[in-house]
This record gives structure tokens, C-alpha cells and sequence, in this order.
């Protein structure tokens, strides 16, 4: 595609007094390559693109947690520190430094699309973290990370998006104490992918600005929301992913179906590793450490066969602002770049995700492609509801599959599960809870609310 009559002067195509190039819509027009010709235009997507070639051969970057713990001692910040009751596991980022993975005592940041689109995404981590015993807390007090709104329209700023994320923070940092616990108590971990690439972003902001820090200090203060005055920021922020990516062995113990036959392809997430790349893990008994290893080190842990296809690397399609400007380009996008490629050239089962965004997108587009022949039916799941299926989650009442556009009844076939009869026990239990019956996926205690304001319910006597 080209621009059609973009001089330069940043009038839009009419040039036009007070309009403005966007990148989308009108002003693009189409180039009239030749299949052969817009092949060559695209092929460097198409090459092997490693974490070598792309990511370290480029200038080391410096790890801002070296200016964390300077300002820490210089009484600048407080640390939310990963304690030795959090379990860490080291693993190695992109250019081999240190990340310290919590495993317990965790904190839900849950994600507002995969709560509203996919439900069965947290609940599926959440029952894997109930077979696992892991100690955590999904309470109620949280927001949003608000990082849509930036990315999608452009009218976010950068303080806004500082005081949230210095404020679910906190709110991590002080939630034990409603359980009687110290601060710090639980660490969070956060569910979505652009949450994730934000706050990483946002935390970077703030450790080089000292502008940015007063200006949110002074919001943060009328909150409640500094510690001895402080602003407090995370040791590490760590995306759920990663807790699946050191857990992905222990998760493998609990394994209940066979998965050998199954191939799958993964889609990484560009707020997952392609943001601040320099924090996103890295494993040499991954794929030889040249691509990023979580959703990958599960899925062979598992023992499925992971597949290779030529446009790994591609986004999803999503975006953000194309979903909302120029939806029809996200649509063709995650149809032709991505999941034709895999049925095609992968001829895959499934495609794993671990965002939001990418797991929304390439499921819920599919349905669109048959209306231009492009009837392509390629499972689309998150890691970790892949990996509560084949230990034994049902695949409906907390896999939630019946939410995919996409059909999963060929791959549950594959691994051996009776989807009908499943189907039919979930029909069973709906009637159940429609007639007043409750359920509960944990404790109700474990979805609390608690930080300034709480008040605990008193029994009367």
C-alpha cells in the first residue's frame, strides 16, 4: 500500500487546512503490485528472525533496576521486594541478566478482556494454581491498567497511566492485611499482555524522570497510596506467562491426557517480549535460546510438537488503533499473515497465545474469512488453558471453549476427550446453578477487598 497524495506538508491526502495523516482510511491507497512484487516487498518477515539477529546485535541497553536500587538507597522509592516466601526461580532475560520469578503468595492483576472475552483464560490459571496448591489472593480492589486507551486513541498520558500502575501496586503491596499479614506480603502477577508491556514501560518512565515521580507523588498522596511518603515500585513485574514458564514441569507432573499427537504453533506477543525486549525470558533449552521461551516451554513440557512457521513473528493483527480505525486490516491480517500460514505450512492443531489481545483476535476473526472463502478453523487457547485441559479441567465449566468462535472439538478428539458427554455434564450443571445451586472455583475468602478503606465484616454476638 501507498500514501495517495501525502506531499509532505502533514495536510492529508486534500491537502486540506487542519487535517491530519493517520495512517489509515482514505489517504492509502492500493499499490497494484503483482503477486510476485508484493511478495518481495514482504519477504524479510519471511526470513529466520532470531533473538541474535534481531534483538543483540543492537547496542546493551541499561537495566533499569540498577537505577531502582540507587534511588531505593538514596531514600528516592520504596522496593516491593521478591521475598524468599514468594519461592522465586532465576531465570535469564534477552541479554542473560537475572529475573526473579515469585511462584507463591501471589496477587491476581486480572485482565479486563480476557474476563470479558475469555473467561475461561484466568480461570483456567487459577484452577492449575488450585491443583498446585500455590497460595494467592483475587481480590476485588484493582482497576484497570488503562494502557488500551493509550495505545488504541491517544488521549492518555503518561501520568495517568504512572498513577495507576503505581496504585495497583500498592494495593498488591498492602492486601494481606486484611488476612493479618505484613505488607509485601503477596506479589502480583499480571494476567494480560499489554498490562504487562505498560507498566514495564511506566516503571522505566518513572526510575528516569524525576519530574514524572514528583508530579505522581504529590496524586499518590491524596490516594493513601505511598509507603513512609515513598512512591513504591515493583522488584520485578512478571506476567503470568512466565510463572507458567518456571512452573511448566511441575504443571507437567499433574498431567492427565496425552498430548504427543497434537501440533502446535505459538504466537508471541508483542507487549510481551517485544516490549522492553531486554525483560522478556530467554532459555537455551528452548528452541536453543533464540526465540522467547514462555508458551513454548510449556507446550513441549507437555509434550506436544511444536511446529515452525514463517511468520512467527508477525503481530497478531490487533494493534489497537487499526482494531478500532481499520478493523478490516486487523481482520485480513490475523486470517492471511498468521492463521492460514499455520493450517497451510504448520498444518497445526492449535495456536497458543499468551495475551489478551492476540488470543481475541486471531479466535474471534476467524468467523469473518468465510465470508471471502478463507474457512480456516485453527483452535485458538491460551497457554495455560491448554494446560489445565490436559490435566484434567473440564473443558467447559472452567476451559470455557463454548467462548471460542473458533471450534476446539477436533483437538479435544485428539487428546482423547469425549466433548459430547462433556458438553451434556455442563448443559446438566447449568440447569443446576439457573435453579439456585452455587458454586464456587475457591475459597470466597481469596476475592476480597482490602487497602485504605477496608473495613472487615464484625460478627454480632
Amino acid at each position: 500500500m501507498s500514501s495517495a497524495n501525502d506531499d509532505g506538508t502533514g495536510k492529508g491526502n486534500s491537502g486540506s487546512p487542519g487535517e491530519r495523516f493517520t495512517g489509515h482510511g482514505s489517504e492509502w491507497s492500493d499499490a497494484k503490485l503483482s503477486p510476485q512484487d508484493a511478495s518481495v516487498a514482504t519477504a524479510w518477515v519471511e526470513q529466520k528472525i532470531d533473538r541474535r539477529s534481531m534483538l543483540t546485535n543492537k547496542d546493551r541497553v541499561e537495566d533499569v533496576r540498577d537505577i531502582m536500587w540507587q534511588l531505593e538507597k538514596d531514600g528516592e522509592i520504596a522496593v516491593h521486594r521478591v521475598r524468599d516466601e514468594h519461592a522465586p526461580t532465576t531465570v535469564k532475560t534477552l541479554y542473560g541478566w537475572d529475573k526473579k520469578v515469585p511462584t507463591n503468595q501471589l496477587w491476581h492483576h486480572k485482565s479486563c478482556g480476557q474476563c470479558g472475552n475469555i473467561p475461561g483464560y484466568p480461570v483456567s490459571l487459577l484452577w492449575l494454581m488450585n491443583k498446585m496448591e500455590i497460595s494467592y489472593l483475587d481480590e476485588t480492589d484493582q482497576t484497570s491498567c488503562t494502557a488500551w486507551n493509550y495505545h488504541g486513541s491517544g488521549i492518555g498520558n503518561i501520568e495517568s497511566l504512572a498513577a495507576v500502575f503505581l496504585r495497583n501496586f500498592h494495593q498488591a503491596y498492602v492486601s494481606g492485611g486484611a488476612q493479618g499479614f505484613e505488607d509485601g506480603h503477596y506479589f502480583p502477577l499480571v494476567h494480560c499482555g499489554t498490562s504487562f508491556g505498560n507498566y514495564k514501560e511506566v516503571r522505566g518512565y518513572l526510575l528516569r524522570s524525576a519530574e514524572l515521580r514528583e508530579r505522581v507523588r504529590k496524586i499518590l498522596g491524596k490516594l493513601g497510596r505511598l509507603v513512609d511518603g515513598k512512591l513504591l515500585i515493583p522488584e520485578e513485574i512478571v506476567h503470568y506467562s512466565e510463572w507458567v514458564h518456571v512452573m511448566r514441569h511441575q504443571i507437567a507432573n499433574h498431567q492427565e491426557l496425552d498430548a504427543s499427537g497434537v501440533r502446535a504453533t505459538i504466537h508471541p506477543a508483542c507487549h510481551v517480549y517485544k516490549m522492553v525486549p531486554e525483560d522478556a525470558i530467554y532459555d537455551d533449552d528452548v528452541l536453543d535460546g533464540n526465540r522467547v521461551a514462555v508458551s513454548t516451554g510449556v507446550m513441549q513440557a507437555l509434550g506436544t510438537e511444536v511446529v515452525d512457521y514463517k511468520t512467527w513473528y508477525d503481530c497478531c493483527g490487533f494493534g489497537f488503533r487499526h482494531i478500532i480505525s481499520e478493523r478490516e486490516f486487523t481482520r485480513s491480517f490475523a486470517i492471511d499473515r498468521k492463521v492460514r500460514v499455520a493450517v497451510e505450512e504448520a498444518n497445526a492443531d492449535v495456536m497458543i497465545g499468551h495475551d489478551t489481545g492476540c488470543i481475541t483476535t486471531l479466535d474471534k476473526n476467524q468467523w469473518i474469512g468465510k465470508a471471502d472463502g478463507k474457512d480456516f478453523e485453527l483452535p485458538i487457547l491460551a497457554d495455560c488453558q491448554f494446560a489445565a485441559l490436559v490435566c484434567g479441567a473440564d473443558p467447559y465449566k472452567i476451559v470455557q471453549t463454548h467462548w471460542h468462535a473458533s471450534p476446539t472439538e477436533r483437538l479435544m478428539e485428539k487428546l482423547g476427550i469425549d466433548w459430547k458427554l462433556k458438553k451434556q455434564e455442563f448443559e446438566t450443571y447449568l440447569e443446576e446453578i439457573e435453579a439456585g445451586q452455587q458454586d464456587q472455583l475457591y475459597d470466597p475468602r481469596l476475592m476480597i477487598t482490602s487497602g485504605p478503606g477496608f473495613r472487615p465484616i464484625t460478627k454480632e454476638a
